[in-house]
């Protein structure tokens, strides 16, 4: 199994394809627009960390820029219907730290955002991801749990929803608050508003 690949990018031999060769061995990888980004100009040395997906017809490589990336695609790989190109479009959507957020705050519009995921899909990735992902510990000084943040955060996004804020509106409000800044449903929602009536 190949886990990670150092060597020069020489081509790019199809849509979302790179050709990186290795002491002489040309390895073709699949990558998000985020790691082909990364990864600079033809006839760059790069760095890249790799997910072997072996079908019952071909080999696939999958090259990621960092390796957060690399162990999430793997995540998702597990949850139930999910395959590489979904995976991809996600990780693609929505960077490790965003899902994680995403998953912490039961952020269905984010996972929504991506192409082909709809909310009954986003509903089963959210229950399926955060078995499998490693969310933060974001319990706070004054004892409140990461579980009581995500729920008031849920219902502070449910509660801007219906006063007609958008999803991206919404996500932006809650990103600019400080963490810890607000912990009650009350305080979230007044300091969202606050951070609306700014923009």
């Amino acid at each position: 199994m190949i886990g990670s690949l150092r060597g020069r990018f020489v081509a790019r031999p199809g849509e979302g394809e790179v050709l990186v060769e290795v002491g002489g061995v040309g390895y073709r990888l699949t990558v998000s627009p985020g790691t082909l980004a990364a990864m600079g100009a033809v006839g760059s040395e790069v760095h890249l960390f790799v997910h072997t997906h072996v079908r019952e017809d071909a080999i696939v490589l999958y090259g990621f820029a960092h390796d957060d990336e690399r162990r999430c695609f793997e995540v998702l790989l597990g949850a139930h219907g999910v395959g590489p190109a979904l995976a991809l479009a996600i990780l693609t959507q929505l960077s490790p730290a965003a899902l994680t957020t995403a998953l912490w705050e039961d952020d269905l519009d984010a996972l929504c955002a991506v192409p082909g995921v709809g909310r009954k899909t986003a509903a089963r990735l959210l229950i399926d991801l955060k078995s499998r992902l490693e969310l933060p510990d974001l319990s706070g000084p004054s004892g409140s749990s990461g579980a009581d943040g995500a729920s008031a955060r849920a219902e502070v996004r449910s509660a801007l929803a219906e006063l007609g804020y958008g999803p991206e509106e919404i996500r932006g409000a809650l990103d600019r608050l400080a963490p810890g800044e607000a912990t009650s449903v009350e305080d979230l929602l007044r300091g969202a508003l606050r951070e609306l009536a700014s923009r």
